[in-house]
């Protein structure tokens, strides 16, 4: 198994075999809440108007995303974990588009495999690949909007690829700790806590509790691109 770590929007590009779009600052994260809270339909688009003829035709849908890290306007939900995470979402159709991670998946036409990473979901993601036993991993960090790399998305990565080679980082907590004072030190700053609760950090970092991945299937009813569940047993 060959496994690169790739980055923003080119690295999605570049990306083949199986394929993790990884956005640990939020979109993933988001997506993992989602389907943890019943979800039953789930659509990754890269822009909004997209998302908007889908709810001109499906007036029940509910539309989450964010750009430049805030809400959209007439969005039900940004991009924060924390305010989904004790909804209902059960039979519910979501539509979710972002700067960085969503523009992921529409950049990765190469990609044999997609799945959406995040630190929450890192150990199911690590076990599923492990029993595909692919030839070639793509590790995609998709950064800031796509446009740079950030600390988080990097952290990730690195993390998935010790699992995969039987090498597991010793530190996380510590690395994990240390995102308060660079690319999250945003979720700490009072002046932002109406777009980057601080409480988004935390359960962006909850470190692999997530019992599924994300897997992207495509919907036979409409045939979009839609993230599915795929549990995966512990080892």
């Amino acid at each position: 198994m060959k496994i690169e770590i790739l980055q923003l929007i080119e690295g999605a590009r570049q990306a083949r075999g199986l394929t993790v779009i990884i956005d640990v600052f939020r979109a993933m994260t988001v997506e993992s809440f989602l389907l943890a809270r019943g979800a039953q339909k789930l659509f990754p688009v890269g822009d909004v108007q997209t998302a908007w003829d889908y709810k001109a035709s499906h007036p029940d849908v509910i539309l989450c995303g964010e750009r430049g890290g805030a809400i959209i306007e007439g969005f039900n939900f940004g991009n924060s974990p924390s305010a989904i995470e004790h909804l209902d979402f059960t039979g519910k159709t979501v539509i979710h588009t972002t700067s960085a991670g969503t523009q992921g998946i529409a950049n990765a036409t190469g990609a044999d495999e997609i799945l959406g990473g995040c630190l929450y979901n890192a150990d199911a993601t690590a076990r599923y690949i492990k029993a595909k036993n692919p030839a070639y991993v793509s590790l995609v960090c998709m950064g800031l909007a796509g446009e740079r790399p950030t600390d988080e998305d990097t952290l990730c990565a690195l993390y998935i690829k010790s699992l995969l080679e039987d090498s597991p980082l010793s530190d996380m907590a510590q690395r994990i700790e240390n995102l308060k004072h660079t690319d999250g030190a945003k979720f700490f700053d009072e002046a932002q806590q109406n777009v980057f609760p601080r409480r988004d950090f935390e359960l962006s970092t909850i470190l692999g509790t997530c019992p599924f991945v994300l897997h992207l299937t495509q919907d036979p009813e409409s045939g979009m691109d839609c993230m599915e569940r795929i549990d995966v047993p512990m080892i």
